[in-house]
């Protein structure tokens, strides 16, 4: 696909080159090389796939592991940085490229979930555009009328129920690393599919979708699409339900944000509507996956819930990965580290990383002295 006359190639940092969205958003670039100059790709340990990647996207800069390197080379102006660094360790980065950036694409949630506030206000500061990779997030980016709000009953985040979304509890706490990165629909990576099967991701995209889109948690609902065809919803206070459907593919609402406000063709699947027998919808049962009533009690305490709610689910996460806890175990962690954490404004991205960094070290302390109590 070529450019109109009267359209210039984008400039793009790309943070996270080497994991999935990285790698979609890579063949979206290939597959329109003419729309694009690469400027710097990043990556945290996989110094061959960034080499790969810089090869590919033929990238002026790379940058491995080194966040002060990051960070400076952010500081040249470009017209997109896509934000796809695992966690919080993308928070910094993120709010570097804001202040440099015409349009930041955020397709990792944990940032704004700890940081929402600050990365709203930088970016209005900024004057910067932020668009959401996500697919539910984006599919109500797509459908969503920002000029009439008013008319705006709900938004709908559906949810695929993960791998053990017919499992009973039993069978839940014998679950496997290996059966809970599984996901039925999606190629994603260790951790998000880990927070798929928990419910932990839906649960971060309500709190993300509360700042994204400036709605309170009660316009906010979830549920249950097992086939993961329609990506969320808009309800209309006329009865109207506006929905965005597509293929299980990143580079579907990859497309649609390198290219806003334009569009691009797809180097990825399409949804053929022949195939369709039947789509399913059902409510998202908050006993059997807590998670969502947890994101949800968040909203309502403050900021400093969501970071103990998102810094402790990493930790409980990672530990499930090493076969240090159950998976039952991951939410039980995540509950008992909100509910004991101090109630604290937090009002810079320094009080945000210290207190992050304490909870991390504090969920730590308990999975251990939890392992220490089950061996004895």
């Amino acid at each position: 696909m070529s450019l109109p006359d009267n359209k210039q190639r984008k400039t793009i940092n790309i943070l996270g080159v080497t994991g999935s969205i990285g790698q979609s958003a890579m063949d979206v670039i290939c597959a329109h090389a003419n729309c694009f100059d690469v400027n710097v790709i990043s990556a945290h340990r996989d110094e061959s796939g960034l080499a790969a990647a810089a090869d590919r996207l033929c990238a002026n800069k790379t940058i491995l592991t080194s966040q002060q390197d990051l960070n400076e080379a952010l500081q040249d102006p470009v017209d997109i940085t896509l934000c796809a660094i695992m966690g919080m360790a993308g928070l910094e980065s993120m709010m570097i490229a804001i202040a440099n950036s015409k349009a930041v694409l955020i397709a990792n949630k944990e940032p704004l979930v700890a940081a929402g506030p600050l990365v709203i206000a930088a970016a209005q500061k900024c004057g910067t555009t932020l668009l959401p990779v996500d697919s539910e997030h984006n599919a109500i980016f797509q459908v969503f009328d920002f000029e009439r709000r008013e008319s705006i009953k709900r938004i709908i985040l559906t949810a695929s129920g993960g791998p053990f979304r017919e499992w009973s509890a039993d069978q839940m706490a014998k679950a496997t690393p290996e059966q809970a990165v599984a996901h039925p629909n999606w190629s994603m990576g260790a951790k998000i599919s880990v927070d798929s099967a928990t419910m932990m991701n839906k649960a971060l995209e309500v709190i993300e979708a509360h700042y994204l889109f400036n709605l309170p948690p009660e316009q906010i609902d979830v549920l249950i699409h097992p086939q993961s065809i329609i990506h969320s919803m808009v309800e209309y206070n006329d009865g109207s339900l506006l929905a965005q459907m597509g293929a299980s593919d990143m580079r579907t609402p990859l497309a649609n944000v390198l290219a806003w406000p334009e569009r691009l063709e797809t180097p990825g699947q399409r949804l053929d509507l022949t195939q369709l027998s039947q789509l399913d919808f059902e409510e998202a049962c908050h006993v059997r996956f807590p998670a969502l009533k947890l994101a949800y009690g968040c909203l309502e305490k403050g900021l400093y819930a969501s970071i103990a709610m998102n810094a402790s689910n990493e930790i409980a996460v990672d530990a499930f990965l090493n076969n240090r806890i159950g998976f039952l175990d991951i939410l039980q962690t995540v509950h008992h580290m909100i509910d004991g954490a101090p109630v604290k404004t937090l009002d810079s991205m320094a009080e945000i990383l210290e207190f992050d960094g304490q909870i991390r070290e504090k969920t730590d302390d308990y999975i251990n002295t939890k392992i220490t109590v089950s061996a004895a």
